[in-house]
């Protein structure tokens, strides 16, 4: 889902690092220590499941992950996709810098969205794993398909912007992302269900 450099206009850009820059150094600075490991693991995980990526045009499909980021995290996801995506600019050329503030605010603005999905768990069916089984699967599901889906949808509002030229590659980003959202509500579910098991406090969240 990243942008590829030299796409956007000079104004998008400015923008979008201008609104990235200051929720990452947000992110950053009221990050705390015991936070840290959780966090640089969480950044990993979004270096490693996008690092498979299959061109589609001026963008590209692969995981993301960044629901159950945001789920883990909260706030925080900012600080973890975003030190993941300074790395793979700088080392495999995803996105780029130029583009980083704007790809920054696509990927973990949705992230958001595994956060506030947590919520709508009872209280009762987080201290007890047995509790509400099935809500539970359908909010993780939705915790993983969610911020994919408002993520592709933010990447072609973006493009759109750009120019009506961008139209057809807006339309054609959003529908190759679709699938892209289901499996990652399916993947996400099993992380969550396998986290349950051998960390019921973490699941809990």
């Amino acid at each position: 889902m990243h942008i590829a450099e030299g796409v956007l206009r000079p104004e998008i850009l400015t923008v979008g690092w201008a609104l990235g820059a200051s929720v990452l150094c947000y992110s950053l600075a009221t990050l705390k220590n015991e936070e840290i490991p959780k966090a640089a693991a969480c950044s990993a995980l979004f270096f490693l499941a996008s690092f498979i990526h299959i061109p589609v045009g001026i963008t590209s499909v692969h995981l993301i992950l960044n629901g159950i980021i945001g789920a883990l995290l909260g706030f925080r996801a900012f600080a973890a996709i975003g030190v993941a995506l300074i790395m793979q600019a700088l080392l495999f050329g995803f996105g780029g810098l130029s583009v980083y503030g704007v790809n920054l605010c696509i990927l973990a603005t949705p992230s958001l969205l595994g956060w506030l999905f947590i919520s709508l768990i009872p209280k009762e069916a987080r201290k007890n794993p047995e509790a509400l089984i099935w809500k539970k699967r359908i909010v993780w599901f939705l915790i993983g398909f969610f911020p994919v889906l408002f993520g592709v949808i933010a990447l072609s509002g973006v493009l759109a912007l750009n120019g009506e030229g961008f139209l057809e590659a807006a339309k054609f980003a959003l529908i190759a992302h679709l699938p892209i959202a289901l499996i990652e509500g399916i993947i996400t579910l099993c992380a969550l269900i396998y986290i349950e098991r051998v960390n019921p406090k973490l699941a809990a969240l």
